[in-house]
């Protein structure tokens, strides 16, 4: 992407404002979630990618799994991307307040369902740049104040205190800071009470989206997740807040063996006769 079209993109203040200060149509019906798979895991993810990425969690999500799985081992973990566009079109201000919502809701589906069918899975819910925006509304405690009555309709319900207790941990990357929110005409994002003791927002030195920075290009450091160890400190974080790992399952006794039967008694022989005198 060039430097002059990121410009054009973060230039603008409009892109969140969308949620504010306009209707946000209802996106066209959705699929729910897929149901958990047979046997229930010990830990769902549930990963939102960033802007522009293609489906899937992303390569700073995926470097996160990959270091869950190997330090969360032997659990068994399953990994649900967001469904939404994560679009990058800043310059279509509808467009771009259905992609945030959608994964909003998205992702608060996936964890309900996951919390209903599956009440002992530990729960992971994280993201990266917009997506962590979107996890980071996903946990919020009740609908933002900025946001107009007219327009609450189309912003999904907080999800229950009973389902965040099925959240071990919340790892976000990233995340837009505040001034960054204010400057895009955002709403703060404000982690739920259910949540605060249980997430971790890591932001690189000198990532000026999270750091505090005005509004405007990224700098390098936004891209430097995939290197500078933060995804490793990320898992070690959620594995700290897992349940402990199930104990494998106790080795099968050693088979008794009968003992074995004593050795015959030798036959008796009876005493040769003895040899007949000479005559």
């Amino acid at each position: 992407m060039s430097a002059r079209r990121i410009a054009r993109m973060l230039g603008l203040v409009v892109p969140f404002a969308a949620l504010l200060v306009g209707p946000v149509p209802l996106a066209a019906a959705q699929p729910p979630p897929p149901p958990p798979p047979p046997g229930c895991p010990d830990v769902q993810v549930v990963f939102a990618r960033g802007t522009g990425e293609p489906p899937g969690v992303g390569g700073v999500g995926q470097s996160f799994v990959d270091q869950l799985r190997a330090q969360a081992a032997p659990r068994s973990i399953d990994v649900y991307p967001v469904n939404y566009l994560a679009s990058g079109d800043f310059g279509n201000r509808i467009q771009f307040a259905r992609t945030v919502v959608d994964g909003i809701r998205d992702a608060g589906q996936k964890v309900e369902s996951t919390a209903a069918a599956c009440p002992d899975t530990d729960i992971v819910l994280g993201g990266f740049s917009q997506g962590a925006a979107v996890a980071g509304y996903v946990t919020s405690a009740e609908i933002p104040e900025e946001v107009p009555a007219e327009y609450r309709e189309f912003i999904p319900e907080p999800m229950s205190e009973e389902v965040g207790n099925h959240v071990a941990a919340v790892v976000l990357f990233g995340r837009p800071s505040d001034q960054f929110l204010t400057d895009a005409g955002a709403p703060p994002i404000v982690i739920g009470p259910s949540y605060q003791e249980k997430t971790l927002s890591l932001c690189a030195e000198g990532d000026t989206i999270c750091n505090g920075a005005p509004i405007g290009l990224p700098s390098f450091a936004h891209n430097s997740y995939l290197v500078n160890g933060m995804t490793n400190q990320g898992a070690a974080y959620a594995v700290q807040r897992l349940e402990p790992a199930p104990a494998p399952p106790a080795p099968a006794p050693a088979p008794i063996l009968a003992p074995a039967p004593a050795p015959a008694p030798a036959p008796f022989a009876a005493p040769a006769p003895a040899p007949a005198p000479a005559g």
